[in-house]
């Protein structure tokens, strides 16, 4: 294996953890602000939301994106 195939592995990995710890936050943040809604309710609607941009390319705006959806779900809009 290649630095450079390292290199990227690594950046790819760390990514991944930053959108699933960006996903973790979206969670509490919407079990504050929908405190009546049960948390796997909140936790199935940012994994459903999640995995229509899942074959996203460009993936920065992947946690705001969810978030706005998942917001607009459980709110009823």
């Amino acid at each position: 294996m290649s630095t450079s195939t390292s290199t990227e592995q690594a950046r790819q990995a760390h990514k991944q953890r930053a959108e699933r710890e960006a996903l973790d936050k979206i969670a509490e943040r919407l079990a504050t602000q929908f405190p009546e809604l049960p948390a796997e309710r909140i936790v199935s609607t940012i994994q459903g939301r999640y995995a229509e941009l899942e074959d996203s390319r460009i993936r920065d705006f992947v946690p705001v994106l969810v978030e706005r959806a998942a917001k607009s779900d459980l709110s009823g809009r």
